[in-house]
């Protein structure tokens, strides 16, 4: 533009394509260059004390005002278009940023989306989407949006560097929302820290220890680091370490100690006690066909019977990788683990509900204790022998 300013304005329109009428030509030609002339003595500092109001009079009688307000009213014309194209898309893209707000929500409630996790989804998409929609609006003005997207851009990575641990935080939040390696009444071990899972935030997991201690963890170490859930498998296994005195029956000791389980129903006794029966979705499926199938057009059968096909194939492949699946023992287990100094150590294990694990635990402390004496098995002590050799000088 600065360089276009000095060349004059009778060399520019020369170079453009003139009228045929070759009065209207001329007439243009004379105003051109009075306004040539007018501009170069504008431009020109030692030109100026030779302007004059007459001067200036006379370029402006001359000037084609009618070529002027043409050029202006097309271009006040695209402007408003511009601008009224602009309304229509911003409040037609809010409509629709609407619509699509009020359908992700009704999905989520139908699919039972965790509350926190919804919310934020919700509130991320629709601020992107009118951020979108505000862009968009700016660019269909006419305005260079590339400058402030460059704006945002920045200030995006300058609000990052200075909230870099709260954001952390915030993303630790959205991934365990997302993965779910725990949930809301899971007691879980992280660290030192152990306790029940009472409240999943953005930013912190609440924890409410047995002494009824409330424990706040951010989410970005527990997203990164190990995580020790005990109440996501149905059963889990107990130990108990119990020495006896060296002279005692170790057969006699392991049966007092299976009597023991035996006696608390709690203690599985084998695989069938924690096999869960998954139900069988194409044995249900195949059941409503042969119910329903003579109700139903020919359409509807053969959907169904897709389907049922697809359960069965299904089932198979979960079959095929149950099969590859190492299951552990869980019949209770009782053998010999050291010979110490004072004592023989048996380790004895069985398996309960997750649930029951620390009455179960507790409750067969209390049998032991009480059983093995009854059985003349003895609980030793440590000690040590000293023998003196008195002789005499």
């Amino acid at each position: 533009m600065f360089i276009a300013m000095h060349l004059p304005l009778s060399t520019i329109l020369a170079q453009a394509k003139l009228p045929t009428d070759t009065i209207a030509a001329s007439k243009i030609e004379a105003a051109t260059a009075r306004v040539d002339s007018l501009t170069q003595t504008l431009t020109n500092p030692d030109s100026l004390a030779n302007l004059t109001p007459s001067r200036v009079m006379s370029a402006l009688h001359d000037m084609d005002w009618g070529s002027v307000i043409t050029s202006l009213s097309s271009q006040f014309i695209s402007l408003g278009l511009r601008i009224l194209a602009a309304i229509a898309i911003f409040y037609i893209g809010r409509f629709i940023i609407r619509k699509i707000h009020n359908v992700l929500r009704a999905i989520m409630i139908a699919k039972d989306f965790d509350q926190s996790l919804a919310s934020f989804l919700l509130s991320f998409i629709k601020i992107t989407l009118l951020f979108l929609l505000i862009i968009t609006v700016i660019g269909v003005m006419g305005i260079e949006t590339s400058s402030f997207i460059a704006i945002f851009a920045s200030a995006g990575v300058a609000i990052g560097m200075a909230l870099s641990g709260t954001l952390q935080n915030f993303a630790g939040g959205v991934l365990l929302l997302l993965i779910k390696p725990y949930k809301v009444g899971d007691y879980i071990v992280f660290g030192e820290h152990k306790g029940f899972v009472k409240e999943i935030q953005i930013f912190h997991t609440i924890i409410t220890t047995y002494n009824n201690e409330r424990i706040i963890i951010p989410n970005g170490g527990l997203s990164t680091g190990t995580i020790n859930n005990f109440s996501t498998e149905k059963y889990h296994r107990l130990e108990w370490r119990v020495a006896i005195s060296y002279g005692d029956d170790v057969d006699l000791a392991r049966h007092t100690a299976l009597a023991v389980l035996a006696s608390d129903p709690r203690i599985a006794t084998g695989e069938s006690d924690v096999k869960e029966d998954a139900p069988d979705e194409a044995a249900a499926l195949a059941q409503d066909d042969a119910s329903t199938e003579e109700e139903h057009s020919w359409l509807w059968r053969l959907f169904h019977r897709s389907r049922r096909r697809a359960a069965e194939w299904r089932a198979t492949k979960q079959a095929a990788i149950e099969s590859k699946i190492p299951k552990p023992n869980y019949k209770p287990y009782v053998a010999v683990e050291s010979l110490d100094d004072s004592s023989v150590t048996l380790i004895v294990r069985a398996w309960a509900l997750t649930s029951d694990y620390w009455s179960v635990l507790y409750a067969i402390n209390e049998k032991i204790y009480n059983e093995f004496p009854r059985n003349g098995l003895h609980f030793p002590f440590p000690q040590m022998d000293v023998h003196i050799n008195n002789q005499s000088s």
